[in-house]
């Protein structure tokens, strides 16, 4: 492999993990949120389709990504509040209701989103941080999504409120042990509630960077599983909105080693690399849910021992 085609493929590498890492990095986010309130919520798969869904409806049809944008954390919120008030009745179980509410996401976005297969919706803007290079494949691979910052910026607010604010100590609060929170006059239903709508509503913002960023369009097989994969992502980041950071790049360059391969001219195996992502998810759970032990960070309400 030549100097340029290796600086191409580790180009194409880092382009995938920025592009194909963001719709991760909000997920695992919104996932994060709700874990840490102690509530699991499996039903992201069904709340990132629905959302990226919404936000190419809203974007085709108002002329502004940005509406699009918007329109996403809201169906987000909403699908993942139902989850949250579901949960909260007697005698509900947070897995099967996940699985439900996964079910009538898709469901409801392969529905509606039928007519919106062949129509081209505005995009999100890309930020390009590489024309300072010659070469034409870092340039491509430094047009950042304009989401991406957003992103960051809420992992750095979500850590200093976890540890610095009297919500995010509430969140831990309730996640840890439901029993002191009450005992302390808290509504942990109200808590968890609120920490999974706001937690639906960060996902959407996945799910509105699949439609309007990479690939940019709608199709019933968008998300390929990235709502479900959160999950393990979440437990690989040890509850740490600051790791997702680096888990969803991680996940995002392993998706991107078929496509960068491809882009210098070796096509082998390219199915066979597009596993990669599904292959660390079952690593990830395979080595940390081993039963009978409590996988460090993990909220005292979810742990395995309970």
């Amino acid at each position: 492999m030549t100097t340029d085609l290796f600086i191409s493929f580790v180009a194409a590498i880092l382009g995938g993990a920025l592009r194909v890492g963001v719709p991760f990095l909000f997920v695992s986010l919104g996932e994060c949120l709700t874990e840490k309130s102690g509530r699991i919520n499996l039903g992201l798969e069904g709340v990132l389709v629905l959302s990226a869904m919404a936000a190419f409806g809203a974007a085709y049809l108002s002329g502004s990504a940005w509406i699009g944008v918007l329109a996403a954390a809201g169906v987000g919120a909403l699908l993942a509040g139902l989850h949250g008030a579901l949960c909260s009745l007697p005698r509900v179980n947070d897995v099967a209701t996940g699985i439900a509410l996964m079910l009538l996401g898709t469901g409801l976005a392969f529905y509606f989103g039928k007519a919106l297969i062949q129509p081209q919706a505005p995009q999100i803007p890309a930020i390009a941080l590489g024309e300072w290079s010659s070469l034409p494949a870092v340039r491509s691979a430094l047009r950042i999504n304009a989401l991406l910052p957003l992103g960051l910026a809420l992992a750095v607010l979500l850590w200093w409120g976890f540890a610095r604010t009297r919500t995010g100590l509430l969140v831990r609060l309730a996640g840890d042990s439901a029993h002191a929170a009450r005992a302390l006059g808290y509504s942990v239903p109200g808590i968890r509630m609120a920490a999974t709508a706001v937690g639906g509503a960060i996902a959407g913002l996945g799910g509105a960077s699949l439609t309007l960023f990479y690939p940019g369009s709608w199709n019933e097989g968008i998300s390929s599983g990235q709502g479900l994969i959160a999950v393990a992502l979440v437990i690989f980041a040890r509850w740490s909105p600051l790791r997702c950071i680096g888990a969803a790049a991680l996940f995002g360059g392993a998706g991107a080693i078929g496509p960068a391969l491809q882009s210098v001219g070796i096509g082998w195996g390219y199915h066979l690399f597009n596993t990669v992502p599904y292959v660390l998810t079952l690593v990830i759970l395979v080595a940390t849910c081993k039963p009978g032990s409590v996988v460090q960070g993990s909220p005292g309400e979810l742990s395995s021992t309970k």
